[in-house]
């Protein structure tokens, strides 16, 4: 295998790797979101909330905020 083939490999190698994170990142960030809605539907405060998730107070009002990804908003079977 030549050099360049070699870091072709390697450059289709992490681009696959990478997208699997951003999906499992994706993901992760709608699961958040959505115990923090229903955390604050409980009646959990926004400062608890920020503690238990480890963000600031005002991540989690811009956390609330967002839209879920398009994946998120289907229907599950």
């Amino acid at each position: 295998m030549t050099d360049a083939a070699a870091a072709i490999k390697g450059i289709r190698q992490a681009a696959r790797r990478r997208a699997r994170g951003n999906a499992i990142r994706r993901e992760a960030t709608d699961d958040l979101r959505r115990y923090c809605h229903e955390a604050q539907a409980a009646g959990v405060s926004i400062s608890q909330i920020a503690r238990e998730a480890g963000l600031s107070r005002q991540g989690v009002y811009d956390l609330l905020a967002e839209r879920p990804s398009p994946k998120q908003r289907r229907t599950r079977p």
